[in-house]
């Protein structure tokens, strides 16, 4: 993955990678701030100002931002993670310097009018509502509090309803002032366009940028627990999770094939067990996300109420088999070929690149070129995914289960099985 970086004087960095083949440039500022980085009385925030950062600044009302990206044909979008907060668009190539400035204009010089900020809360509000009104969404917030309870990482992306109507102009700016800085910000572009000439750009409008971040970082650590919510309807939705794994873990790449084997894919154990032996199920797979300082292993699969006390022995049956038995040559060796062959597949969209190789530098300080990679994901051994098997399934589960649910295997008996 080839790319260049310039760092200017105030530690902000600016990454590219050039395709001169394209006809479009992806580009965009990545900060390393989210809902992790927030505290009980302004969750929700680094999301919407996420959303506000679009409403107008000294120069652009909301409807100049989104036009003139569209009018040259552009697009461009925003996101929110635990960890990231992300602004990017996608031009043709001669239109990168606009995208560029409109990113930093709304990124630097958002004015936060009343009249946008009162619209914006009840846009967000109507987001949380349909959140909570979406089964296999909402379950994954209750999941996350459950495993990480009374902190930062455990709190939702979104923020609570109460919360966001207090977010006022004044909280928006002291957020921006404590966890918005070049230390924490990366911007990076991807296509047909040289790496002097984004940083001619990037360096006109925002060497000015403040240096350091001045916010309290939540530790997390995983607990684990149990939540149910009985809601009357048709599909019953279950996460079985334990902890995972931080970003800089060494056994990150274990977990990563160790998620592909159990529950990656049409060929994987969960999906050929549960779905495709006994059609209990339309979905059923699983996850690992990591985080600065802890991580998440989830297994997520919704069924009929009544298949849930069936579903979860077997979910478990297979948890224990890849803890007490080796996992087959062929289903290993195909496990790393999924993972390499996704890893570069994403590397042909500008966009996953840029979004890589921002993520990459944000959390490792670094570019992990292709081939680093692809021997760590080499140098995983089936005694590796045998270990780690053991280290994540002895930890305390987290199960949590949303539908209409009568029977079901108690938190303690869930406990003993695993045992």
């Amino acid at each position: 993955m080839d790319s260049e970086i310039t760092t200017l004087k105030n530690g902000l960095r600016i990454i590219t990678s050039t395709r001169p083949q394209l006809e479009t440039v992806s580009l965009g500022i990545w900060v390393k701030t989210g809902s992790a980085y927030e505290q009980k009385d302004n969750n929700g925030i680094s999301h919407f100002l996420e959303h506000m950062s679009f409403k107008g600044t000294q120069k652009r009302t909301a409807l100049d931002i989104t036009e003139e990206i569209e009018n040259v044909g552009g697009q461009s979008n925003a996101y929110t993670s635990r960890e990231f907060t992300a602004y990017y668009a996608k031009m043709m190539k001669e239109d990168a310097e606009l995208a560029c400035d409109v990113l930093t204009d709304s990124l630097l010089n958002s004015t936060f009018p009343e009249e946008e900020l009162v619209k914006e809360r009840d846009v967000v509000i109507q987001e949380i509502k349909q959140t909570i009104d979406t089964p296999d969404d909402i379950i994954f917030d209750y999941f996350q509090e459950t495993a990480f309870p009374n902190q930062a990482l455990g709190r939702s992306i979104l923020g609570p309803q109460n919360t966001v109507k207090s977010f006022t102009a004044d909280t928006l700016k002291s957020y921006i002032g404590s966890n918005y800085a070049a230390e924490n910000t990366v911007v990076c572009a991807v296509g047909n366009i040289t790496h002097q000439e984004f940083v001619n750009m990037v360096k006109a409008r925002m060497s000015g940028y403040r240096l350091k971040t001045d916010f309290a970082f939540d530790k997390q650590e995983y607990k684990g627990g149990f939540f149910i919510e009985r809601r009357p309807i048709e599909q019953s939705h279950m996460i079985m999770g334990f902890s995972g794994v931080p970003y800089k873990s060494k056994e990150y790449y274990d977990v990563a094939i160790l998620s592909t084997i159990l529950g990656g894919g049409m060929s994987s154990r969960l999906f050929q067990e549960i779905r495709e032996k006994r059609g209990l199920v339309y979905s059923v797979y699983t996850f690992a996300s990591s985080h600065s300082q802890a991580g998440l292993f989830g297994i997520y699969a919704g069924t009929e109420a009544k298949d849930i006390p069936v579903m979860v022995p077997l979910v478990i049956d297979e948890i224990k088999k890849i803890c007490n038995e080796d996992v087959s040559d062929k289903e290993f060796m195909r496990a790393k070929m999924q993972l390499k062959a996704n890893i570069k597949m994403g590397l042909e969209s500008s966009s996953s690149t840029a979004e890589v190789l921002a993520r990459q530098n944000l959390i490792y300080g670094r570019t992990l070129g292709i081939d680093e990679v692809v021997a760590k994901i080499d140098a995983v051994s089936k005694e590796d995914i045998r270990n780690i098997a053991g280290k994540i399934f002895s930890s305390a589960p987290t199960y949590t289960l949303l539908g209409s649910l009568d029977r079901y295997m108690e938190y303690d008996e869930l406990q003993q099985r695993l045992k």
